[in-house]
């Protein structure tokens, strides 16, 4: 057979030179003919085996009558009811070759989304034990993962939270919406968590707090049906990608250490190839958040939350812990805040504790500056119950005002006097 450069070069000589065909076979050995032949072909020669008869030909026509009858028959069954005795391999490969003439065609449909149409959004519950301090630890199934992904770009985030209660869980998507996301797709989707909503009489219903949380941001929030994992398909393959390439190898020391980890993960995973896209999901993300609607101008609030007066031992129960607050506010009407990071207490507008959010359970967590704090004041307050033993000796004892322990502690700017009769 003529070698494809020499039949280049039979081409190359006769169009371009103009070299007769009897001199182009003289000076390359060849015949005339075979010139010629290159001359007409219009692709380079190419070698082609010659067609072999098969074993499995001459009991094609039983395969297909079996296959007309029933089109979803496996080759195992076809083989036992043709006698076959020889290989399996070469008649699976003829009933695979011949099963789709005798089926209806199937087509799978692509979904395909516009720029800032969707975002997915779920929990991942990685296999690990995560150290959370106080020598507690904590499994996945108590330290959910929120994940999420775009559907124009496939750009996708994580963030570890400390529990699935709804107070976390709007910390959390707030802190993936406005810090990974960048902006606010106009439609969130959900897989019926009890936070968000579920499916009830055959339509779905947005808990109150998922309904404040949308009007905020001003989006749609879809759940899925049950049952139905290929309504969040992308999230699906992002999950099973960080069981086989971010939690093999890898330990972690704490949260802090996972969300670090997990976030230099997602650069990386962001910036590769995807097949399904032809590039990378950061060479499309910024298509995708210019067509998001922008972050509210004022966040929605989220996180815990919620008021009480301030017990004689000074401590605030959230989340299993116990937090100190500044005596000096015993009584007092005060409001407790809480974020992913950190736990702090207001009390009409002052901040009277700041502490950083403690993950594991059942711990008190004390500030110093309010141990002493305490200390003082119960000595303030036990000289006013000493009045009687300096009355016997005639003596005037002072009575303060509890004013005087709030300007001490730098709760209040000015002191205002009061007599005490």
């Amino acid at each position: 057979m003529l070698a494809v450069e020499d039949w280049a070069e039979i081409r190359r000589l006769h169009r371009a030179d103009g070299v007769p065909i009897k001199v182009i076979a003289r000076s390359m050995g060849i015949s005339k003919n075979t010139v010629r032949k290159a001359l007409r072909d219009e692709g380079p020669p190419r070698y082609e085996r010659a067609v072999r008869g098969s074993l499995v030909d001459a009991v094609e026509p039983q395969i297909r009558e079996l296959l007309r009858v029933t089109p979803t028959m496996p080759a195992t069954v076809v083989a036992e009811r043709i006698g076959w005795e020889h290989s399996i391999r070469i008649l699976r490969t003829r009933v695979s070759d011949l099963r789709p003439v005798y089926l209806p065609p199937d087509p799978a449909s692509r979904t395909t989304y516009e720029p800032g149409e969707l975002a997915q959004f779920d929990f991942w519950f990685p296999d690990i034990e995560l150290p959370v301090g106080f020598g507690q630890t904590r499994t996945a199934k108590r330290l959910p993962v929120m994940t999420t992904v775009t559907g124009y770009s496939r750009w996708s985030g994580g963030l570890l939270i400390p529990s699935r209660e709804a107070a976390d869980l709007y910390a959390g998507w707030w802190q993936l919406v406005s810090t990974q996301l960048q902006g606010v797709p106009k439609t969130l989707v959900w897989d019926g968590e009890g936070a968000v909503g579920r499916w009830r009489a055959r339509q779905p219903e947005l808990t109150g707090d998922c309904q404040a949380f949308r009007g905020v941001l001003g989006t749609k929030v879809y759940i899925c049906k049950p049952a139905d994992p290929e309504a969040k398909g992308m999230l699906e393959r992002l999950h099973d990608y960080l069981e086989k390439s971010f939690l093999p190898g890898r330990t972690f020391t704490s949260p802090e250490d996972f969300n670090t980890q997990l976030a230099e993960f997602f650069a990386r995973a962001n910036a590769r190839r995807m097949r399904v896209l032809g590039c990378s999901p950061g060479d499309r993300v910024a298509a995708d958040r210019a067509a998001m609607m922008s972050l509210p101008p004022v966040p929605p609030e989220v996180g815990w939350r919620k008021t009480m007066r301030l017990p004689r031992d000074h401590y605030v129960r959230l989340d299993s812990n116990d937090y100190s607050v500044h005596p000096a506010v015993v009584g007092r009407r005060i409001e407790i805040h809480a974020d992913l990071e950190r736990v702090w207490v207001t009390c009409e507008g002052a901040t009277v504790a700041d502490h950083a959010r403690v993950w594991a359970q059942h711990q008190t967590i004390t500030d110093f500056e309010h141990t002493v704090a305490a200390k003082l004041l119960r000595q303030g307050r036990g000289d006013l119950l000493r009045p009687v033993a300096e009355a016997v000796t005639g003596e005037e004892v002072e009575v303060r005002s509890l004013g005087v322990y709030d300007q001490i502690l730098g709760l209040v700017d000015e002191l205002v006097d009061e007599e005490v009769s």
